[in-house]
Protein backbone atom coordinates (compact mmCIF):
# COMPACT_ATOMS: atom_id res chain seq x y z
CA UNK A 1 0.00 0.00 0.00
CA UNK A 2 1.60 3.59 -1.03
CA UNK A 3 2.15 5.79 1.40
CA UNK A 4 -1.18 8.10 2.04
CA UNK A 5 -1.08 11.86 4.40
CA UNK A 6 -4.06 12.63 5.72
CA UNK A 7 -6.01 15.76 4.57
CA UNK A 8 -6.60 18.91 7.32
CA UNK A 9 -10.54 18.99 6.31
CA UNK A 10 -12.89 17.37 3.49
CA UNK A 11 -13.90 21.21 2.58
CA UNK A 12 -10.02 22.10 2.14
CA UNK A 13 -10.42 23.89 -1.57
CA UNK A 14 -8.20 20.88 -3.28
CA UNK A 15 -10.77 18.40 -2.17
CA UNK A 16 -10.84 15.82 -4.98
CA UNK A 17 -13.71 12.94 -4.72
CA UNK A 18 -11.04 11.21 -6.67
CA UNK A 19 -8.01 11.73 -4.99
CA UNK A 20 -7.62 8.39 -2.52
CA UNK A 21 -6.06 10.43 0.26
CA UNK A 22 -9.36 12.16 0.71
CA UNK A 23 -11.01 8.94 1.28
CA UNK A 24 -9.30 8.92 4.97
CA UNK A 25 -11.83 9.01 8.01
CA UNK A 26 -10.04 10.75 11.54
CA UNK A 27 -11.13 8.05 14.22
CA UNK A 28 -11.41 8.36 17.90
CA UNK A 29 -10.37 5.10 19.96
CA UNK A 30 -10.22 6.18 23.17
CA UNK A 31 -10.53 7.61 25.73
CA UNK A 32 -13.72 5.34 26.92
CA UNK A 33 -13.41 3.25 24.58
CA UNK A 34 -13.59 -0.42 26.32
CA UNK A 35 -10.84 -1.80 23.66
CA UNK A 36 -8.65 0.57 25.53
CA UNK A 37 -8.42 -0.82 28.86
CA UNK A 38 -7.99 2.54 30.54
CA UNK A 39 -8.90 6.21 29.86
CA UNK A 40 -6.28 7.23 27.17
CA UNK A 41 -6.68 8.14 23.29
CA UNK A 42 -5.82 7.14 19.67
CA UNK A 43 -7.03 10.01 16.69
CA UNK A 44 -6.32 7.93 14.01
CA UNK A 45 -6.72 8.33 10.22
CA UNK A 46 -7.56 4.97 8.86
CA UNK A 47 -8.24 4.17 5.19
CA UNK A 48 -11.06 1.31 5.13
CA UNK A 49 -10.18 -0.71 8.14
CA UNK A 50 -6.64 0.39 7.69
CA UNK A 51 -4.47 2.61 9.74
CA UNK A 52 -2.09 5.12 8.23
CA UNK A 53 -1.31 7.37 11.18
CA UNK A 54 -2.43 7.90 14.60
CA UNK A 55 -1.63 10.66 17.22
CA UNK A 56 -1.56 9.32 21.48
CA UNK A 57 -3.18 11.32 23.82
CA UNK A 58 -2.70 10.52 27.80
CA UNK A 59 -3.30 13.02 30.44
CA UNK A 60 -7.20 12.10 31.31
CA UNK A 61 -6.58 10.78 34.73
CA UNK A 62 -3.41 12.30 35.57
CA UNK A 63 -3.32 13.04 39.45
CA UNK A 64 0.02 14.72 40.14
CA UNK A 65 1.09 11.52 42.29
CA UNK A 66 4.63 13.19 42.58
CA UNK A 67 3.77 16.57 43.14
CA UNK A 68 1.23 15.21 46.07
CA UNK A 69 3.85 12.91 47.43
CA UNK A 70 6.52 16.44 48.04
CA UNK A 71 4.42 17.36 50.43
CA UNK A 72 3.83 14.24 52.20
CA UNK A 73 5.75 12.27 54.44
CA UNK A 74 7.93 8.97 53.48
CA UNK A 75 5.76 6.80 55.03
CA UNK A 76 2.06 8.36 53.94
CA UNK A 77 3.88 7.58 50.26
CA UNK A 78 2.71 4.05 49.69
CA UNK A 79 -0.84 4.28 49.21
CA UNK A 80 -0.25 6.40 46.25
CA UNK A 81 1.69 3.98 44.79
CA UNK A 82 -0.97 1.62 44.87
CA UNK A 83 -2.67 3.85 42.16
CA UNK A 84 -0.06 3.38 39.76
CA UNK A 85 -0.58 -0.35 38.41
CA UNK A 86 -3.52 -1.83 40.23
CA UNK A 87 -3.18 -4.37 38.91
CA UNK A 88 -0.09 -5.37 40.58
CA UNK A 89 -0.04 -2.51 43.48
CA UNK A 90 1.73 -5.02 46.11
CA UNK A 91 4.96 -4.52 43.79
CA UNK A 92 4.86 -0.67 43.82
CA UNK A 93 4.90 -1.09 47.76
CA UNK A 94 7.67 -2.82 48.07
CA UNK A 95 9.46 -0.52 45.29
CA UNK A 96 8.64 2.71 47.19
CA UNK A 97 9.89 1.42 50.65
CA UNK A 98 13.16 -0.69 49.52
CA UNK A 99 13.60 3.12 47.61
CA UNK A 100 13.27 4.76 50.80
CA UNK A 101 15.02 2.06 52.72
CA UNK A 102 18.20 2.53 50.32
CA UNK A 103 18.09 6.08 51.53
CA UNK A 104 18.38 5.74 55.06
CA UNK A 105 20.26 2.67 54.81
CA UNK A 106 18.29 0.08 56.67
CA UNK A 107 19.23 -3.71 56.47
CA UNK A 108 15.98 -5.88 56.17
CA UNK A 109 16.25 -9.51 57.77
CA UNK A 110 16.32 -12.27 55.47
CA UNK A 111 13.25 -13.51 56.54
CA UNK A 112 11.38 -10.09 55.70
CA UNK A 113 12.85 -10.44 52.25
CA UNK A 114 11.48 -13.53 50.93
CA UNK A 115 8.15 -12.46 52.63
CA UNK A 116 8.17 -9.29 50.43
CA UNK A 117 9.26 -11.57 47.26
CA UNK A 118 6.31 -14.01 47.64
CA UNK A 119 3.69 -11.00 47.68
CA UNK A 120 5.56 -9.69 44.58
CA UNK A 121 5.57 -13.22 42.82
CA UNK A 122 2.27 -13.46 43.60
CA UNK A 123 1.40 -9.74 42.45
CA UNK A 124 2.87 -10.48 39.28
CA UNK A 125 0.74 -13.48 38.66
CA UNK A 126 -1.85 -11.84 39.03
CA UNK A 127 -1.38 -8.80 36.60
CA UNK A 128 -0.16 -11.63 33.79
CA UNK A 129 -4.00 -13.33 34.73
CA UNK A 130 -5.33 -10.11 33.64
CA UNK A 131 -3.45 -9.47 30.72
CA UNK A 132 -3.43 -12.89 29.02
CA UNK A 133 -6.93 -13.16 30.47
CA UNK A 134 -8.34 -10.30 28.65
CA UNK A 135 -6.06 -10.43 25.70
CA UNK A 136 -8.22 -14.07 25.01
CA UNK A 137 -11.48 -12.01 25.48
CA UNK A 138 -9.95 -9.35 22.88
CA UNK A 139 -9.66 -11.94 20.17
CA UNK A 140 -13.06 -13.64 21.03
CA UNK A 141 -12.62 -16.75 23.41
CA UNK A 142 -13.80 -15.67 26.81
CA UNK A 143 -13.85 -19.57 28.49
CA UNK A 144 -9.99 -19.03 29.32
CA UNK A 145 -10.67 -15.76 31.05
CA UNK A 146 -12.78 -17.52 33.30
CA UNK A 147 -10.77 -20.54 34.05
CA UNK A 148 -8.11 -18.06 35.42
CA UNK A 149 -9.89 -15.38 37.22
CA UNK A 150 -11.01 -17.37 40.08
CA UNK A 151 -7.41 -17.79 41.35
CA UNK A 152 -6.71 -14.07 40.71
CA UNK A 153 -9.64 -13.82 43.57
CA UNK A 154 -7.69 -15.99 45.51
CA UNK A 155 -4.72 -14.24 45.34
CA UNK A 156 -6.38 -11.14 46.22
CA UNK A 157 -7.42 -13.47 49.87
CA UNK A 158 -4.31 -13.96 50.36
CA UNK A 159 -3.45 -10.21 50.36
CA UNK A 160 -7.05 -9.50 52.42
CA UNK A 161 -5.16 -12.03 54.88
CA UNK A 162 -2.10 -10.51 55.60
CA UNK A 163 -2.76 -6.90 55.20
CA UNK A 164 -6.80 -6.61 55.23
CA UNK A 165 -6.83 -5.33 51.80
CA UNK A 166 -7.18 -6.64 47.86
CA UNK A 167 -6.77 -4.51 45.23
CA UNK A 168 -4.38 -1.06 46.42
CA UNK A 169 -3.04 -2.87 49.15
CA UNK A 170 -0.61 -0.31 51.31
CA UNK A 171 0.95 -3.27 52.21
CA UNK A 172 4.22 -3.28 54.29
CA UNK A 173 5.98 -0.65 55.44
CA UNK A 174 9.19 1.28 55.44
CA UNK A 175 11.58 -1.22 57.20
CA UNK A 176 9.37 -4.17 57.08
CA UNK A 177 5.55 -5.52 57.14
CA UNK A 178 3.03 -4.31 59.63
CA UNK A 179 2.62 -7.74 61.13
CA UNK A 180 3.73 -11.47 60.37
CA UNK A 181 2.12 -13.60 58.15
CA UNK A 182 -0.56 -15.50 59.82
CA UNK A 183 -0.87 -19.51 59.42
CA UNK A 184 -4.07 -19.32 57.37
CA UNK A 185 -1.73 -16.57 55.27
CA UNK A 186 1.07 -19.20 54.61
CA UNK A 187 -1.79 -21.92 54.14
CA UNK A 188 -3.51 -20.74 51.66
CA UNK A 189 0.01 -19.78 49.51
CA UNK A 190 0.93 -22.95 49.60
CA UNK A 191 -2.63 -24.40 48.41
CA UNK A 192 -1.99 -21.52 45.84
CA UNK A 193 1.38 -23.02 44.59
CA UNK A 194 -0.18 -26.25 44.24
CA UNK A 195 -3.93 -25.36 42.53
CA UNK A 196 -2.45 -23.05 39.97
CA UNK A 197 -0.18 -25.02 37.56
CA UNK A 198 -3.02 -27.08 36.59
CA UNK A 199 -5.38 -24.27 36.17
CA UNK A 200 -3.14 -22.56 33.98
CA UNK A 201 -2.02 -25.58 31.98
CA UNK A 202 -5.64 -25.81 31.30
CA UNK A 203 -5.54 -22.19 30.18
CA UNK A 204 -2.63 -22.85 27.49
CA UNK A 205 -4.80 -25.73 26.15
CA UNK A 206 -7.37 -23.70 25.41
CA UNK A 207 -5.10 -20.89 23.52
CA UNK A 208 -1.57 -22.10 22.74
CA UNK A 209 -2.05 -24.13 20.05
CA UNK A 210 -5.92 -22.73 19.01
CA UNK A 211 -5.67 -21.93 15.56
CA UNK A 212 -8.19 -18.53 15.57
CA UNK A 213 -5.78 -17.23 18.27
CA UNK A 214 -2.37 -18.17 16.85
CA UNK A 215 -4.00 -16.18 13.60
CA UNK A 216 -4.97 -13.29 15.28
CA UNK A 217 -1.73 -13.03 17.61
CA UNK A 218 1.34 -14.57 15.53
CA UNK A 219 3.35 -12.11 13.46
CA UNK A 220 0.84 -9.12 15.33
CA UNK A 221 2.86 -6.14 15.76
CA UNK A 222 6.78 -7.69 15.79
CA UNK A 223 8.86 -5.56 17.46
CA UNK A 224 12.35 -6.41 16.52
CA UNK A 225 15.16 -5.96 19.64
CA UNK A 226 17.00 -2.33 18.45
CA UNK A 227 14.01 -1.25 18.11
CA UNK A 228 12.36 -1.90 21.24
CA UNK A 229 15.64 -0.63 23.54
CA UNK A 230 15.36 2.32 21.32
CA UNK A 231 12.29 2.86 22.68
CA UNK A 232 13.51 2.17 26.20
CA UNK A 233 11.05 -1.06 26.66
CA UNK A 234 11.49 -3.40 29.44
CA UNK A 235 9.64 -6.17 31.05
CA UNK A 236 7.69 -9.30 29.09
CA UNK A 237 7.56 -6.45 25.99
CA UNK A 238 11.48 -6.84 26.15
CA UNK A 239 11.54 -10.32 26.79
CA UNK A 240 9.47 -11.30 24.00
CA UNK A 241 11.76 -9.20 21.47
CA UNK A 242 14.64 -12.07 23.03
CA UNK A 243 16.38 -9.85 25.48
CA UNK A 244 17.05 -11.64 28.53
CA UNK A 245 16.67 -8.37 30.52
CA UNK A 246 15.25 -8.66 33.90
CA UNK A 247 15.65 -6.31 36.94
CA UNK A 248 15.60 -9.09 39.40
CA UNK A 249 18.43 -11.17 38.15
CA UNK A 250 20.32 -7.48 36.25
CA UNK A 251 20.11 -6.06 39.78
CA UNK A 252 19.04 -7.95 42.17
CA UNK A 253 17.01 -7.02 45.28
CA UNK A 254 15.14 -7.93 48.22
CA UNK A 255 17.49 -11.63 47.72
CA UNK A 256 16.33 -12.73 44.50
CA UNK A 257 20.01 -13.60 43.84
CA UNK A 258 19.13 -16.31 46.42
CA UNK A 259 16.70 -18.21 44.51
CA UNK A 260 17.04 -20.26 41.03
CA UNK A 261 14.90 -18.80 37.95
CA UNK A 262 14.63 -18.11 34.29
CA UNK A 263 13.99 -15.52 32.10
CA UNK A 264 11.62 -16.36 29.28
CA UNK A 265 12.31 -14.77 26.22
CA UNK A 266 10.93 -14.64 22.65
CA UNK A 267 12.33 -14.85 19.14
CA UNK A 268 9.74 -12.47 16.95
CA UNK A 269 8.41 -10.01 19.97
CA UNK A 270 5.06 -10.10 18.13
CA UNK A 271 1.74 -10.57 20.25
CA UNK A 272 1.96 -14.08 20.23
CA UNK A 273 5.46 -14.55 21.82
CA UNK A 274 4.32 -11.60 24.52
CA UNK A 275 1.39 -13.90 25.15
CA UNK A 276 3.99 -16.78 25.92
CA UNK A 277 6.40 -14.96 27.87
CA UNK A 278 4.10 -13.89 30.22
CA UNK A 279 2.45 -17.06 31.12
CA UNK A 280 6.09 -19.17 31.12
CA UNK A 281 6.57 -16.40 33.83
CA UNK A 282 3.79 -16.99 36.01
CA UNK A 283 5.31 -20.03 36.19
CA UNK A 284 9.23 -19.15 36.98
CA UNK A 285 6.92 -16.70 40.16
CA UNK A 286 5.43 -20.03 41.08
CA UNK A 287 9.02 -21.59 41.40
CA UNK A 288 10.10 -18.69 42.88
CA UNK A 289 7.35 -18.40 45.81
CA UNK A 290 8.10 -21.86 46.20
CA UNK A 291 11.54 -21.65 47.06
CA UNK A 292 10.76 -18.41 49.07
CA UNK A 293 8.60 -20.80 51.59
CA UNK A 294 11.58 -23.47 51.71
CA UNK A 295 13.85 -20.70 52.96
CA UNK A 296 11.58 -19.31 55.63
CA UNK A 297 11.48 -22.09 57.22
CA UNK A 298 15.13 -22.14 57.63
CA UNK A 299 14.76 -18.62 59.24
CA UNK A 300 13.61 -17.45 62.87
CA UNK A 301 10.06 -16.92 63.52
CA UNK A 302 8.60 -14.04 64.25
CA UNK A 303 10.95 -11.30 62.41
CA UNK A 304 8.52 -9.10 60.23
CA UNK A 305 10.51 -5.66 59.84
CA UNK A 306 14.03 -4.51 60.36
CA UNK A 307 15.13 -3.17 63.95
CA UNK A 308 15.05 0.30 63.09
CA UNK A 309 12.16 1.97 65.90
CA UNK A 310 13.21 5.69 64.73
CA UNK A 311 12.00 5.22 61.19
CA UNK A 312 9.36 1.92 61.86
CA UNK A 313 6.25 2.68 63.62
CA UNK A 314 5.66 1.10 67.14
CA UNK A 315 1.95 -0.95 66.90
CA UNK A 316 -0.72 1.04 68.59
CA UNK A 317 -0.94 -1.00 71.50
CA UNK A 318 3.01 -0.36 72.77
CA UNK A 319 2.45 3.66 71.71
CA UNK A 320 -0.62 3.89 74.34
CA UNK A 321 1.60 2.33 76.95
CA UNK A 322 4.76 2.68 76.76
CA UNK A 323 6.31 6.15 76.73
CA UNK A 324 9.35 5.53 74.50
CA UNK A 325 7.16 4.10 71.73
CA UNK A 326 4.98 7.03 71.84
CA UNK A 327 7.92 9.27 71.44
CA UNK A 328 8.49 7.36 68.50
CA UNK A 329 5.49 7.70 67.02
CA UNK A 330 5.14 11.18 67.45
CA UNK A 331 8.74 12.19 66.12
CA UNK A 332 8.05 9.87 63.01
CA UNK A 333 4.37 11.24 62.20
CA UNK A 334 5.72 14.58 62.68
CA UNK A 335 8.80 13.94 61.10
CA UNK A 336 11.71 15.23 63.32
CA UNK A 337 14.23 12.65 62.95
CA UNK A 338 17.16 13.60 60.29
CA UNK A 339 16.94 11.68 57.11
CA UNK A 340 19.75 12.00 54.15
CA UNK A 341 20.14 14.93 52.07
CA UNK A 342 21.56 13.00 49.02
CA UNK A 343 19.31 11.12 45.66
CA UNK A 344 18.80 7.40 45.24
CA UNK A 345 17.02 5.42 42.39
CA UNK A 346 15.92 2.27 43.17
CA UNK A 347 14.15 -0.41 40.43
CA UNK A 348 12.37 -3.25 40.82
CA UNK A 349 10.99 -5.56 38.13
CA UNK A 350 7.46 -4.49 37.90
CA UNK A 351 4.62 -6.68 35.78
CA UNK A 352 4.88 -4.32 32.95
CA UNK A 353 8.50 -3.60 33.56
CA UNK A 354 11.31 -1.68 35.07
CA UNK A 355 9.47 0.28 37.81
CA UNK A 356 11.92 2.97 39.30
CA UNK A 357 12.02 5.22 41.60
CA UNK A 358 14.03 8.74 41.45
CA UNK A 359 14.15 10.22 44.77
CA UNK A 360 15.88 13.46 45.63
CA UNK A 361 16.37 14.27 49.67
CA UNK A 362 16.70 17.58 51.37
CA UNK A 363 16.81 16.27 54.55
CA UNK A 364 13.53 17.57 55.02
CA UNK A 365 10.12 15.14 55.90
CA UNK A 366 9.07 14.63 52.71
CA UNK A 367 10.98 14.28 49.40
CA UNK A 368 12.22 17.25 47.80
CA UNK A 369 11.60 15.42 44.38
CA UNK A 370 10.90 12.32 43.63
CA UNK A 371 10.23 10.35 39.91
CA UNK A 372 8.03 7.37 38.82
CA UNK A 373 9.49 5.78 36.33
CA UNK A 374 5.98 4.25 35.31
CA UNK A 375 6.60 1.13 32.75
CA UNK A 376 3.39 1.51 30.79
CA UNK A 377 4.14 5.25 30.24
CA UNK A 378 7.63 4.20 28.95
CA UNK A 379 5.97 1.58 26.88
CA UNK A 380 3.17 3.30 25.40
CA UNK A 381 5.04 5.86 23.52
CA UNK A 382 5.41 3.31 20.76
CA UNK A 383 2.10 2.26 20.14
CA UNK A 384 0.76 4.95 17.66
CA UNK A 385 3.88 4.47 15.24
CA UNK A 386 3.78 0.86 15.00
CA UNK A 387 -0.17 1.11 14.81
CA UNK A 388 0.85 2.78 11.57
CA UNK A 389 -0.01 0.38 8.55
CA UNK A 390 -1.99 -2.19 10.69
CA UNK A 391 -5.68 -3.20 11.14
CA UNK A 392 -7.34 -1.56 12.92
CA UNK A 393 -9.11 -5.26 14.52
CA UNK A 394 -4.98 -6.15 15.01
CA UNK A 395 -4.22 -2.90 16.50
CA UNK A 396 -6.61 -3.28 19.51
CA UNK A 397 -5.15 -6.35 20.04
CA UNK A 398 -1.67 -5.03 20.12
CA UNK A 399 -3.06 -2.86 22.89
CA UNK A 400 -4.09 -5.89 24.71
CA UNK A 401 -0.96 -7.26 24.64
CA UNK A 402 1.19 -4.08 25.62
CA UNK A 403 -1.24 -4.12 28.96
CA UNK A 404 -1.23 -0.52 29.65
CA UNK A 405 -2.46 0.26 32.80
CA UNK A 406 -3.85 3.91 32.96
CA UNK A 407 -3.17 4.51 36.78
CA UNK A 408 0.60 3.74 35.74
CA UNK A 409 0.48 5.65 32.21
CA UNK A 410 -0.22 8.97 34.02
CA UNK A 411 0.38 8.95 37.23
Amino acid sequence: MSELKPKLTTNHPIFDDNDPQDELVTLNLGPTHPATHGVFQNVLQVDGERIVSGVSTIGYIHRAFEKIAEHRPYYQITPLTDRLNYCSSPINNMGWHMTVEKLLGIEIPKRVQYMRVIIMELARIADHIICNGILGVDTGAFSGFLYVMQEREFIYEIFEEICGARLTTNIGRIGGFERDFNSIAFDKIKQFVKRYPPVLTEFEELFNRNRIFIDRTSGVAAVDPETALSYSWSGPLLRATGIDYDVRANEPYSSYEDFDFEIPVGENGDVYDRYMVRNEEMRQSIRIIEQALAKLEREPKGIFHADVPEFYLPPKEQVYNNMEALIYHFKIVMGEIDVPKTEVYHAVEGANGELGFYLISDGGRSPYRLHFRRPSFINYQMYAPMSSGMLLSDAIINMSSLNIIAGELDA
